[in-house]
């Protein structure tokens, strides 16, 4: 069972995250006017209020899950540099950190 939810991806790249924002911005942005100007014809600013929060229903399914199209840029990652048995295992700042000082 908990094989299928490791299978399912759960990144995006950085591109796909500006394009998320980007569309969830617009379509806000979209939504409000919109919800706005018919609220304002009808004078009902309930209508207005139902309109914006689909919008932001809309928005929501296309911009949370991590589409395919927010994953086009992978980051390349450098590879890992092996350590060598013949140098300590601690890092400089550490051996420099256990010295007293006088």
């Amino acid at each position: 069972m908990l094989s299928i939810f490791k299978s399912i991806p759960t990144h995006m790249d950085y591109k796909g995250q500006k394009l998320a924002e980007q569309i969830f911005q617009g379509i806000i942005l979209i939504s409000a006017v919109i919800g706005f100007v018919y609220g304002l014809i009808i004078e009902q600013f309930g209508w207005t209020v139902y309109i914006v929060l689909a919008g932001f229903a809309v928005s929501c399914v296309l911009t949370l899950p991590p589409w395919p199209m927010y994953r086009q840029n992978p980051l390349s990652w450098q590879p890992v540099v092996p350590e060598t048995s013949g140098e300590s295992s601690q890092k400089p700042q550490e051996s420099l950190k256990k010295k007293k000082h006088k």
